[in-house]
């Protein structure tokens, strides 16, 4: 068994339109989907606001061009924000593929976008950067140059060849 491809992330927002605009004006992600749980659920399913008399949660589902979709929670109650350290265990950040990381870089500032680092390049040759959304999720912004075309083409191949091979003690049982 194996997975087809990547599908989505979740992200639990402060404010539901605040980031519908802010995704839409800054990286052309359009909402594509719009749902509302019934508190009943938002109890159940989510666990969120058992004591709460009316908990709420909007749901919605935000279209990243290239195909994958940021699914995106607004909860009532909500908790506060946490900056998650690198070295906790668990997700800590989304990435973007663009070209050009210097203009995207340069396009973000003044857009006053949060730049937490600037643009540096890989041993491998890709270019990256980190930004922060308002709410402090981190987004790595990425320029594979020629291995998009390596991990598109070549991928399944390479990585039959690496499971045999260099990272063959990652599959050991």
């Amino acid at each position: 068994m194996k997975v087809q491809s990547f599908s989505h992330v979740g992200i639990t927002v402060s404010d539901f339109n605040r980031f519908v605009q802010y995704y839409w004006d800054v990286f052309g992600c359009p909402l594509v989907g719009v749902s509302e749980a019934p508190p009943e659920r938002v109890r159940a399913f989510f666990g969120v606001g058992r004591d709460h008399p009316a908990p709420a949660c909007k749901i919605g589902w935000i279209r990243v061009p290239g195909g994958a979709t940021l699914e995106i929670f607004g909860f009532e109650p909500k908790l506060p924000p946490e900056r998650i350290p690198w070295n906790k265990v668990g997700q800590t950040h989304f990435s973007f593929n663009v070209r050009n990381v210097h203009k995207w870089h340069d396009y973000l500032r003044a857009k006053g976008v949060e730049i937490v680092t600037t643009p540096e390049q890989s041993p491998r040759g890709h270019w990256f950067f980190f930004v922060r959304d308002f709410d402090g999720n981190l987004i790595e912004m990425i320029d594979l140059k020629h291995m998009y075309y390596v991990l598109g083409w070549l991928g399944p191949l390479g990585g039959w060849l690496f499971r045999r091979g260099m990272y063959k003690d990652y599959y050991a049982r």
